[in-house]
């Protein structure tokens, strides 16, 4: 199970007092106006940084930390991830889970075949897809519907699925 999960990338600065503006790779882009704190990663280290600040404009959050009061302080952190830890992510309903979690499973058919390894998942709209990478390379989309994707064994880090008619074309 992932510990941390990216609510946001660092995009650019916003003005001259020290805040950011924030690329949200969460669901729910106003998750922000809750949060106190994130983790800023650096791929060196990460550190914790107070949300004191939360303004929103067209797709993006524009965040305040308490760390930083003008632009050259933030100026280095383009392109670096928040991240939240799992105890301040967004409660999951009912048979929900976080993408992070199911990343990595071993993905197998119905008929107990080893397809591949679940590497990615599409949000779409309609419905999301996983795209599985099986041991020759190849990429296989499968659609996350009742028909194709049957059971998800978070805990084993397996998912079963039905392979219908056109999938492995």
């Amino acid at each position: 199970m992932e510990k941390y999960f990216r609510v946001g990338v660092i995009a650019n600065t916003h003005g001259v007092r020290g805040e950011v503006k924030v690329y949200p790779t969460t669901d729910d882009v106003k998750r922000f106006s809750d949060l106190e704190e994130v983790i800023l990663d650096t791929k060196k280290e990460q550190k914790v940084l107070h949300v004191t600040g939360v303004k929103y404009f067209k797709n993006m959050a524009i965040l305040r930390f308490a760390e930083f009061d003008n632009m050259d302080q933030v100026i280095p952190l383009k392109g670096m991830d928040l991240l939240v830890d799992r105890e301040h992510a967004i409660p999951l309903e009912e048979g929900e889970y976080y993408i992070a979690d199911i990343i990595g499973s071993r993905v197998v058919t119905d008929t107990d075949e080893e397809l591949g390894t679940l590497t990615d998942v599409l949000q779409t709209g309609a419905n999301d897809v996983y795209i599985v990478k099986t041991a020759s390379g190849k990429e296989v989309l499968l659609p996350v519907i009742e028909e194709c994707v049957l059971d998800r064994d978070l805990e084993k880090k397996v998912v079963t699925v039905h392979l219908m008619k056109g999938l492995m074309d």
